[in-house]
C-alpha cells in the first residue's frame, strides 16, 4: 500500500452505521489513513468496536436505533428510510457531543449516515461520502426517485426530513439534493456495477473498486485435495435465515461429480435443519469469503454489493438470488454484464440451480468476461487511490 508522507497531519472523521456490509467496506480505507499519520475517529455504534479499533482508528461510540442486531428490516421501503431519518436524529446530538468541540478537518461518511453531511455543513468542514453500492445518477430522481415518491407514507417522511433538517444547522435544505450525492463521493465498487454509469458525473464521483487489505485474521481456506471445481454458496450477512433455500442447494449440488461444496449457513440456521449433507458440502456458520473465491469456480450469492464486486474480482462466474434492498437491481446487472444467471428465491429449485451452475461454468463466453472484469476492477486503484482522494480533499 502506499505510504507516502501526507501533506499534514490531520482529523478525519468516519461516520459510519452498524451493519457489518456497510463497515468492511471501508475498513481498509480507514487504516491506510492511520498509517499515513492521520488521527482517525470512527462514529458508529459500540457492537462495531471489534471490527474498527483494529484498523487504529478511534472509535467514537453513538449508539444507534437501527434493527442491525436481529437484521429485521421492514420490506416497504418507506419504512426502511423513516428508520433511518430516526436513527440520524438520534444520532446527530452524540455527534455534537464529541465533535461540538474536536471538529474534524474532513468527514467521510456511510450512505446511510447522512447526519455527518448536516454536521459537516454546520461546522463548515469537507465532507466526502463513501458508498459501498452504486450511487445516483443523471435522472435517477426521475426515474426511481419519483415512483418512491408515490408510495404510501413517503409525503409524510419527505416533510418530517426536510422539519430535522432545517433544525440542523445544515445548509443544503432541500431533502432530495441533501440525501442524494454530493459534490464528493467515493464508491467503492468496480465501476462496472454503476448503474448508468455513463451519466454519473466524474467530477463528483470516483469508482475506486473494491477496497481490500491484510485479511489473515479472518482465517485461510484450502482447496480440498482432489477437488476438481470448488462452488461457494452464501447469503452474506443480512439473509442468512433460510434453512429451506440451503436444503434446496443441498439437493442441487450434494453428490455432483467434481464439485466440492461450501454452504455458508449463519449463525442463525442449526446444520441440523439441513437434514443429510452428502460427503462434497461444507457446512459453515461463517467463511472467510474473499479467501474462498480467490479458489473458487463458481459462486451462489445474494448479489449484494459487497459479494457482487468481490465475485467480479475474482472473476468467478455468479448465480445471483436477490433476497432485498438492492440485491434485484444487483442481479440484473451481473447479468447484463454476461457473467451471471439470476434466479430468484421462488424459482430456485434443485434443477434451476444445478442447471444454471453446469451452463455457467462450460461456457468459455462467460469465462471470457469475467477474467476481462476482474483486470478492470483490480486497475481501479483500490485502498491506496482512495486514500489519496481523501487527502486531497483536505486541502492545503
Amino acid at each position: 500500500m502506499n505510504r507516502r508522507t501526507p501533506r499534514r497531519r490531520a482529523h478525519i472523521a468516519m461516520v459510519g452505521v452498524p451493519m457489518v456490509s456497510h463497515v468492511l467496506p471501508s475498513l481498509e480505507i480507514i487504516r491506510e489513513l492511520v498509517a499515513r499519520g492521520h488521527r482517525v475517529t470512527y462514529a458508529n455504534d459500540p457492537a462495531t468496536r471489534e471490527l474498527i479499533e483494529p484498523t487504529g482508528a478511534e472509535l467514537v461510540p453513538c449508539t444507534s436505533r437501527l434493527p442491525f442486531k436481529d437484521n429485521i428490516w421492514p420490506e416497504d421501503p418507506i419504512a426502511a428510510s423513516a428508520l433511518f431519518l430516526d436513527d440520524a436524529m438520534a444520532v446527530l446530538p452524540q455527534l455534537r457531543s464529541f465533535y461540538g468541540d474536536d471538529p474534524a478537518d474532513l468527514y467521510l461518511y456511510d450512505i446511510g449516515a447522512y447526519v455527518a453531511r448536516a454536521l459537516a455543513e454546520e461546522q463548515g468542514r469537507p465532507f466526502m461520502q463513501l458508498s459501498p453500492t452504486f450511487v445516483a445518477w443523471e435522472g435517477y430522481q426521475e426515474e426511481v426517485g419519483a415512483h418512491l415518491q408515490q408510495l404510501p407514507g413517503a409525503a409524510e417522511l419527505e416533510a418530517r426530513f426536510g422539519e430535522w433538517l432545517a433544525g440542523t444547522g445544515a445548509t443544503t435544505l432541500d431533502v432530495s439534493a441533501f440525501s442524494g450525492t454530493p459534490d464528493r463521493a467515493v464508491a467503492m465498487i468496480p465501476r462496472a456495477m454503476q448503474i448508468s454509469a455513463d451519466r454519473v458525473d466524474p467530477k463528483r464521483v470516483d469508482f475506486v473498486g473494491p477496497c481490500f487489505g491484510d485479511r489473515s485474521a479472518q482465517g485461510s481456506w484450502q482447496r480440498p485435495e482432489g477437488a476438481e471445481k470448488v462452488l461457494l454458496v452464501s447469503l452474506g450477512s443480512s439473509y442468512t435465515q433460510q434453512p429451506a433455500f440451503y436444503r434446496t442447494c443441498v439437493a442441487a449440488f450434494g453428490g455432483l461429480a467434481g464439485w466440492h461444496v461450501v454452504l455458508q449457513i449463519g449463525k442463525h440456521v442449526d446444520p441440523a435443519e439441513l437434514g443429510e449433507v452428502p460427503g462434497n458440502v461444507e457446512v459453515r456458520s461463517w467463511v472467510p469469503q474473499l479467501a474462498i473465491l480467490e479458489q473458487a469456480d463458481a459462486f451462489v450469492t445474494h448479489a449484494g454489493m459487497g459479494s457482487s464486486s468481490e465475485g467480479l474480482f475474482t472473476g468467478v462466474p455468479m448465480i445471483a438470488v436477490p433476497q432485498g434492498a438492492e440485491q434485484p437491481m444487483n442481479a440484473d446487472r451481473l447479468v447484463e454484464l454476461g457473467v451471471a444467471r439470476r434466479i430468484d428465491t421462488a424459482d430456485a429449485t434443485a434443477d434451476t440451480l444445478r442447471s444454471a451452475l453446469l451452463e455457467l461454468t462450460s461456457d468459455p463466453d462467460v469465462a471470457a468476461r469475467a477474467a476481462r472484469l476482474k483486470a478492470e476492477a483490480r486497475a481501479e486503484g483500490g485502498t491506496a487511490r482512495a486514500a489519496d482522494l481523501m487527502e486531497a480533499e483536505l486541502g492545503g
